[in-house]
């Protein structure tokens, strides 16, 4: 069975990280994987796609996810701009970074009944973990949970693994919590 995933979001926000680092942690727990990114305009707050395929044999497609299990949104504004919903299997799960109740997200994406909406207010951990406004760290975290592709521990050492290269220790146990944080606070509705 493939599960395909779409990431809606902003440059800038770590989009295309978070789907990076999640298809890693899938990849360290022995599944196949694909992440790419599909970009507009390539400049800073411009919308954004990126893509997973997770599967237990080997991947031969190679096309954007039309037809999603899970669409993660990392910036809500894009649920007013864009239809992020578009070709939603009917039990696909959405995961929606806002402070609103995964009721209200409901309502707003029309979704059906027969898929899961949840949300974290993803944004609100990232500032209090690493002090700035980057969703995809606790995303991830999310991610790990409602989708049950990998475990947290794998998650965790992912992230640790990713950031190290490039981060300061502060910055990677920041990471490290507020995905913690997204795998602890997310809600379903």
């Amino acid at each position: 069975m493939i599960t395909e995933i779409r990431w809606h979001g902003r440059g800038g926000q770590g989009t295309v990280t978070a789907a990076k680092v999640f298809a890693d942690a899938c990849l360290s727990s022995g599944r196949h994987v694909q992440a790419f990114p599909e970009y507009g305009p390539e400049r800073s707050g411009a919308p954004l796609r990126a893509y997973n395929r997770i599967a237990d044999t080997p991947l031969r497609l190679h096309c954007p996810v039309t037809r999603p299990d899970i669409i993660v949104v990392a910036d809500p504004t894009l649920m007013d701009a864009i239809n992020v919903a578009e070709g939603a299997k009917e039990n696909a799960m959405f995961l929606v970074n806002t402070n609103l109740s995964p009721q209200e997200v409901r309502k707003k994406l029309n979704a059906l009944p027969s898929q899961k909406v949840y949300t974290v207010n993803a944004t609100k951990i990232a500032l209090e973990t690493i002090g700035r406004p980057l969703p995809n760290a606790a995303l991830v975290g999310a991610m790990a949970r409602i989708s049950k592709l990998v475990d947290l521990n794998t998650v965790l050492e992912d992230v640790k693994k990713s950031f190290g290269k490039k981060f300061s220790q502060k910055i990677i146990d920041g990471n490290l919590e507020a995905t913690r944080r997204g795998y602890e606070e997310v809600m379903e509705g």
